[in-house]
């Protein structure tokens, strides 16, 4: 028998683990062998959802199935080992580390690297691309760091898809950020003039700020030029633009596009394409019939696409043909579709109206902020393209119509969602067969109809069959919509621990006497429950009872937000937005939260919501904190501090609140209090621990008031009696005169 033969892969990222797998799966006899080269240490991960990464920092939830190749004797994968020369003529290649291998085919799938324009000051530390793992894990150390100063502000060069994602991730991080794009409007590249005003406008509303029309001229230090002083912000930089202005920010991300890794194709004699890219025909090959190029990195017949499913495309032509085949790379999809920050965008199609004698429909609403428009053929019948924003729920089923007879009348095609009008209520019924439902893995409406013929009866049955809406995931929610329309009934439970809906648990709830999480599990569900579940649960419980939302179990149910009443950034400090029922606040209740901010020196601001939002809370405490400390005092700190500060501070805490029967929760507590009639007044001081006053108590005390107390009196007492309470609770910590047992103490 004869021995299999080798291909060569270099570059192990969505497209060149695509490769790999397509061949695999057409290559019964085992007729290739294949080795995979991958400079990054992480195996193929989903580069799509990168962003997602910011919301959870574990790489193994990007990791794409099958990634490591386990149990596959075919495939032989090398992590951070990069391939440096290719000798065509010994057909070898040559990796960094010495060590050659031969191929009878090589794959080139290098992808492509982040694009920064040569800015005087770009290689500044403070300066970062947004490409890989590795560098989120960058962004993510510079955002920490200037969070706690007196900038933290983070800009991002470029208002493309890219740059928009990392300007999201930087306000995840709390920085004010600032985009800052070249073109009049934001995603020059897919929207239109008059959708990228919607767009911008949207952008701005939600607090970032937008400056289009500008370049960036220079970067340099914030404090060069005043040697003498010193500051804060002295690790900033000046980030100087074309229209005299300039923005000072302790992180800046360069999000200008990418471009094609071709070196390694040089350096081997191959030809390049005049704007970069390896050179290819529609059967993936270059100017060396033995090597192939796929993904980002090949210009096939001098284009380079950008998008993944152009390159899953040139991934399958090449797998085919090294079987025989005789696969072309067609026309491709280059469609896009994103939601950030709850704002819809979606591009298909001709969506510019290239094509000559086209038409536009167009929709354009400023009060409700949404932007739609078609473009169709010159006698208005077919669907060319289009441009969606603000609302993007007609996308799934336009997208698959382009090049198709439009169904009825355009305009009614983009009616509003909700309207019972728009292609939304057309639904994916009045798609034809030969429609592209998953553009990323060319899955059409038939052959999906095809799978639910031959068994499939779930999303997740028919994503494992066809490979739709496995990459981005924006057809997704056309596979329930095709289930239902063949009268394959679909399972409505909220989880795999309730097989019920959300709306039925209501119910239930309403119906009975059960106010635990437990309870409601142990009678209606099964198993322990889980993060979607669980929240769901606790958000039915809180609207359904008047116990709070912290007390008892239901504490562990909360979302993480909810459970610290903060958001929580990524470095475990606190983004605190004070409560206000009502928008009642007193002038002195305002003034005290500038207090706090003030002696905190927290980054403060308004927010699009018009609420006050208050940023690094433990990131500056500890920094207080460092050295050698052996108790720590939080004076009425009504928030639950996080497992990270208590292992920083490696001190006991005490914290004192005031203390009633009834407990009062929210504001103007005296005042409540007053108004039931309280006749006792009260301190607690206790230890600290994560659940937010459930501590081990050191000292309580009362006094006894009467109708004739006024509030200001209840609020003099109570001040009092807290003093009086904390000053005994830390006298007798620091005389060693408590002894702690479980969550309990002892005073000698």
């Amino acid at each position: 028998m004869q021995s299999a033969k080798h291909v060569v892969v270099v570059g192990h990222g969505m497209v060149g683990h695509r490769f790999v797998e397509a061949l695999r799966a057409r290559d019964s006899e085992g007729t290739w062998r294949v080795t995979v080269l991958s400079e990054e240490a992480d195996a193929a991960y989903d580069r799509v959802g990168l962003t997602g990464y910011t919301e959870h920092w574990d790489r193994a939830r990007l990791a794409l199935p099958g990634n490591d190749y386990a149990g596959d004797d075919g495939v032989v994968l090398h992590l951070g080992v990069a391939a440096s020369t290719i000798d065509r003529d010994a057909k070898t290649v040559t990796l960094a580390d010495g060590r050659t291998l031969d191929y009878d085919a090589l794959v080139l799938a290098t992808g492509s690297y982040a694009f920064v324009p040569p800015v005087p000051g770009r290689d500044l530390p403070q300066c970062h691309v947004y490409r890989t793992l590795d560098d989120l894990d960058a962004i993510r150390t510079g955002a920490l760091a200037a969070l706690p100063t007196k900038t933290p502000v983070g800009v991002v060069i470029g208002g493309g898809l890219l740059g928009l994602e990392a300007a999201n991730a930087l306000r995840a991080f709390g920085l004010n950020t600032h985009v800052l794009e070249m073109s009049p409007h934001l995603m020059a590249a897919q929207l239109d003039e008059a959708g990228g005003a919607v767009l911008t406008r949207m952008i701005r509303g939600l607090g970032i700020e937008v400056h289009t029309g500008v370049s960036t001229e220079s970067i340099q230090p914030a404090q060069r030029n005043q040697p003498l002083r010193r500051s804060q912000s002295s690790d900033a930089v000046r980030v100087s633009l074309n229209d005299g202005s300039s923005i000072e920010a302790g992180v800046v991300i360069f999000a200008a596009g990418v471009r094609p890794r071709d070196e390694l194709a040089r350096e081997a004699g191959l030809d390049i394409a005049q704007r970069g890219g390896v050179m290819t025909d529609l059967s993936c090959v270059t100017s060396d019939p033995h090597i192939y190029a796929v993904g980002e990195v090949a210009a096939i017949e001098g284009r380079c696409y950008g998008l993944v499913g152009p390159g899953y495309t040139s991934a399958e032509v090449v797998a085919d043909r090294l079987l025989g085949g005789g696969a072309e790379f067609g026309e491709a999809d280059m469609s896009t579709k994103l939601k950030l920050m709850g704002v819809d965008v979606a591009s298909f199609g001709d969506a510019k109206g290239h094509t000559p004698n086209s038409l536009d429909v167009v929709v354009n609403d400023p009060v409700k902020q949404t932007y739609a428009k078609l473009v169709l053929s010159d006698d208005a019948k077919t669907l060319l393209g289009g441009i969606l924003v603000g609302d993007a729920s007609a996308y799934g089923v336009l997208r698959p119509m382009v090049a198709s007879e439009l169904p009825g009348d355009p305009l009614s095609l983009i009616a509003p969602a909700g309207s019972g009008d728009g292609a939304s209520a057309l639904g994916v019924g009045a798609l034809p067969d030969i429609a592209q439902i998953c553009s990323c893995n060319n899955v059409t409406k038939g052959d999906l109809v095809e799978a639910i013929c031959g068994g499939c009866t779930d999303v997740s049955g028919l994503k494992k069959c066809t490979l739709a809406g496995t990459s981005c995931g924006s057809c997704v929610p056309l596979l329930k919509q095709l289930l239902e329309a063949q009268g394959v009934e679909q399972s409505k439970a909220l989880c795999e621990h309730f097989g019920h809906s959300r709306a039925e648990l209501f119910e239930i709830i309403s119906a009975t006497e059960i106010r635990t999480f437990s309870g409601l599990i142990e009678k209606f569900g099964s198993g322990k429950g889980c993060d979607i579940c669980k929240p769901t649960v606790a958000s039915i419980l809180a609207s359904t009872s008047s116990d709070h939302v912290l007390g008892g179990e239901q504490a562990s149910l909360q979302d993480s937000n909810d459970h610290f009443l903060a958001n929580i950034q990524k470095n475990g400090s606190y983004s605190v937005v004070p409560r206000v029922p009502g928008g009642d606040i007193t002038p002195e209740q305002l003034i005290l939260i500038g207090e706090i901010a003030r002696d905190f020196d927290l980054y403060t601001k308004i927010t699009g919501g018009q609420r006050i939002d208050m940023f690094g809370a433990e990131a500056r405490q500890l920094e207080l904190l460092r050295g050698n400390v052996d108790l720590v005092v939080l004076a009425r700190y009504m928030q639950i501090v996080t497992p990270e500060f208590l292992a920083a501070v490696e001190a006991p805490l005490i914290n004192i609140h005031h203390s009633f029967l009834p407990a009062f929760i929210g504001a103007n507590t005296y005042r409540r209090a007053k108004e039931r009639g309280v006749k006792l007044v009260g301190a607690t001081a206790h230890y600290v621990t994560e659940n937010l006053d459930e501590g081990p108590i050191i000292e309580q005390d009362v006094v006894r008031i009467d109708h004739t107390h006024t509030v200001e009196d209840l609020v003099r007492l109570g001040a009092d009696v807290e003093r009086a309470v904390l000053s005994r609770a830390v006298l007798w910590h620091c005389q060693d005169r408590i002894v702690r047992h479980g969550n309990e103490t002892v005073v000698f």
